[in-house]
């Protein structure tokens, strides 16, 4: 079945606003006999006049009438939907699908959100919660546009990888311990400890930390969620070790924090795809960017 094109349905509106196919054609920018062939070939794609002429003007005929209403409609849904395409085209609207971990999502995310707000308002931000690799896979299958991923990562075809923040990893501490001024590896495997589980880098990282002094301590538990630890740690459960923003502050004063010996940090990335990068996912890219010192 032959499809009804959106010109030969303009052109019959303006027709039947104008009431002339003369008319018609000026307003258009067609040549008269463009006009008459759009309105032949929609009566023989519809098998009926569409139109009547009664003393020098033209008007719809009955079935006529109901297609121009249709019509209108569906040229008013065609222009709303390239303006609502051009709006994310040109960055006013559109979405921005993200994964990152809970550790970024609890603090330097908000941050971003907040500018984002203000600046793009137009801007859906849609997060996800990921480990890095999973935001890598799904970054790389199209159902994410950024990604916050630790650090490093092996290269991974169509991707764009960069160094975004290098965060110092803290000993947490209760406030009602004694304990040094830096916190060794040594001391604090004498400690009931409370670390990110093994699936995180975190937990990788750390790791490597004790075993460089020869240590491999149990954990009394293993979490994924940072702020949950730090609720252990303030109950007076256990220590962690966890990344601090410098923009963080430390609210609860049942918590003390001690940088440790050696030190160890927390490296993060920002993922995307390579190639054309839609407006909306560039102002996100952008707002992040800016928070590498943050």
């Amino acid at each position: 079945m032959r499809e009804i094109s959106l010109d030969r349905l303009r052109t019959l509106v303006a027709i039947a606003d104008r009431g002339s196919f003369a008319d018609a054609a000026r307003t258009l920018h067609l040549a008269p006999p463009t006009v008459s062939l759009h309105i032949a070939e929609l009566e023989d794609r519809i098998g009926a006049p569409l139109l009547s002429r009664k003393r020098g003007h033209v008007r719809p005929s009955a079935i006529g009438e109901v297609l121009v209403e249709r019509a209108r409609r569906l040229l008013a849904d065609a222009e709303q939907a390239l303006d609502d395409i051009q709006r994310q085209v040109q960055g006013r609207e559109g979405r921005a699908r993200l994964g990152a971990s809970t550790g970024a999502i609890a603090h330097l995310l908000p941050q971003a959100l907040e500018v984002l707000r203000q600046h793009h308002p137009g801007i859906d931000i849609q997060i996800a919660v990921l480990t890095s690799q999973e935001t890598l896979s799904r970054l790389a299958d199209g159902t994410l546009d950024v990604g916050l991923v630790a650090l490093p990562q092996p290269p991974v075809a169509g991707l764009v990888i960069k160094p975004w923040r290098r965060d110092p990893v803290m000993a947490f501490v209760p406030a009602h311990w004694r304990c040094p001024a830096r916190v060794t590896p040594e001391w604090l495997v004498a400690q009931p400890l409370i670390l990110n589980d093994a699936t995180t880098r975190l937990s990788r990282l750390t790791a490597e930390w004790f075993a460089a002094g020869g240590h491999h301590p149990a954990a009394r538990i293993q979490l994924n969620y940072n702020d949950a630890i730090k609720s252990l740690v303030a109950a007076g459960y256990g220590a962690a070790l966890l990344p601090h923003e410098a923009t963080t502050p430390l609210h609860d004063k049942r918590i003390v924090m001690r940088p440790l010996r050696p030190a160890l940090w927390r490296r993060l990335g920002i993922a995307h795809r390579a190639g054309y990068v839609e407006r909306s996912t560039q102002h996100v890219l952008n707002v992040l960017w800016d928070l590498r010192l943050a």
